[in-house]
């Protein structure tokens, strides 16, 4: 794998143990900027919570989780720690796994600390990643809970993908100073007794927004009617099969939209904070699957989500500044890819200042057609907890029901369920063979994920 010249930058600091301040554009790779340092500098012989990464969302938590395992396999042990289920459940893996690592959204990392189930006075490194969405969030008296928790730590991370050098940005407290290498950090960041004497050396690679202009379109689309549905179908039709995220301003608006696409046939999944956990990792798994070529959400998946097959971005309300404009779009494009922005311009709107297009067409004459997905999802009631792996599963499917691996796409185990993306094609003979049949010796619930 080859690194970016804002990840050698950034591994080199952290690794000679200063305090970095990581400031680079939305998919150009932080997570890795400040993960591979951080694998490097974990002792493999100690069994003591060593490194800590505060997220601002579960889904964050999870997606650093995941890209740590996939990266450094087992030598290493790293947990994601979040809301929306059991602290105890937790608190038992905690036991059972001893964590060098935890991945975890502020409020559920004080509750472990406050409980007692994390010692965290052996912990060298904290990593703050995106870390003014987590005050734009609210989590300001959290932050700085924790901040008074780990004043101790050796070396702080923190990582960001706005450019909040503009003076609008005012989450940070104050305007931050285009330079740092001499200013006391809390200048920058409101956690006094984490940071306050702290001197951070500034990473700061928010020019790569050029490189990124460069891989992503952005097209006007300009919508005859107040109501944009009609214009929002045609354009999905354009698109085709697509990868695509809609993105829409209000909760109320991801169902009315969710609904009116999926009256249309459009494969969707629908995601935003009403939802609880289960539901939203069901949305997520289906879009990353590709059983959902659609996803429709709010501002909620505009921030840390990583899912390199994303070809489009539609903006249906249009974003109210450059921050939300950058972090929707960044959700394509990522890395070395190239992706689209498409934004709905209704008859009494008009494309936003911060924004220019660099193309503008109609889509009026489309006739709507929706493209149906190739692939469906398989709900199966056992996982981790019942010592099933994606092998497991891979070889039951092709045994049992007849399937070639071909025909089997994503396959995510969890705690207690498990996803596996099949050729749609095949679900309907695929359920009567396992039918009763038993994995890995063991009964369990087998059938299409429900949608709600």
């Amino acid at each position: 794998m080859k690194l970016n010249p804002m990840q050698l930058a950034a591994g080199k600091a952290i690794q000679q143990n200063q305090n970095v301040l990581l400031l680079s554009p939305t998919g150009s790779g932080k997570t890795l900027a400040y993960l591979l340092p951080l694998i490097s500098r974990i002792d493999t012989s100690m069994d003591t919570l060593q490194a800590v990464v505060v997220v601002p969302s579960r889904e964050l938590a999870a997606q650093v989780e995941q890209v740590f395992k996939s990266q450094v396999g087992t030598s290493l042990r790293g947990l994601a720690l979040y809301g929306g289920r059991p602290t105890m459940e937790e608190h038992r893996r905690i036991r059972e796994l001893r964590p060098q690592v935890v991945f975890a959204t502020p409020g559920r990392l004080l509750d472990h600390i406050g409980k007692d189930n994390l010692n965290v006075l052996g912990v060298r490194l904290l990593v703050l990643d995106e870390y003014d969405k987590c005050l734009e969030l609210g989590f300001r008296e959290e932050m700085s809970r924790i901040g008074e928790a780990m004043h101790f730590v050796s070396q702080v991370v923190v990582a960001s993908a706005t450019a909040f050098e503009e003076e609008k940005h005012d989450v940070w407290g104050e305007r931050v100073p285009e330079a740092i290498p001499d200013g006391k950090a809390h200048k920058v960041l409101p956690v006094p007794a984490l940071i306050a004497q702290r001197k951070f050396a500034s990473i700061n690679y928010l020019d790569m927004v050029d490189d990124l202009a460069s891989r992503l379109k952005i097209t006007e689309i300009p919508a005859p009617q107040k109501d944009k549905l009609e214009t929002l179908a045609q354009l999905l039709t354009r698109i085709g099969g697509e990868s695509t995220i809609v993105f829409v301003s209000h909760r109320e608006s991801v169902d009315r939209v969710g609904q009116y696409l999926r009256e249309q046939g459009f494969p969707i999944s629908l995601y935003h904070g009403g939802q609880d956990q289960e539901m939203r990792e069901r949305s997520l798994y289906r879009f990353r699957s590709g059983a959902a070529s659609i996803m429709v959400s709010t501002d909620l998946a505009a921030r840390g989500l990583d899912i390199p097959e994303v070809r489009a971005i539609v903006h249906y309300h249009l974003p109210l500044d450059a921050a939300t404009f950058a972090h929707r779009s960044g959700r394509t494009a990522r890395w070395d890819a190239e992706g689209t922005a498409y934004l709905l311009v209704g008859p009494e709107e008009k494309l936003p200042s911060f924004v220019v297009a660099d193309e503008s067409y109609t889509v009026s004459d489309v006739t709507i057609k929706a493209q149906p997905s190739q692939w469906a999802v398989l709900y199966i009631g056992r996982g981790k907890k019942d010592k099933l792996s994606k092998a497991d599963i891979l070889g039951f499917l092709c045994k049992k029901g007849g399937l070639t691996s071909v025909q089997i796409g994503r396959i995510d185990v969890n705690a207690h369920t498990s996803y596996v993306a099949v050729q749609r094609n095949t679900v309907k003979h695929l359920l009567q063979q396992v039918t009763g049949e038993k994995i890995k010796g063991m009964k369990t619930l087998i059938e299409e994920m429900r949608i709600k």
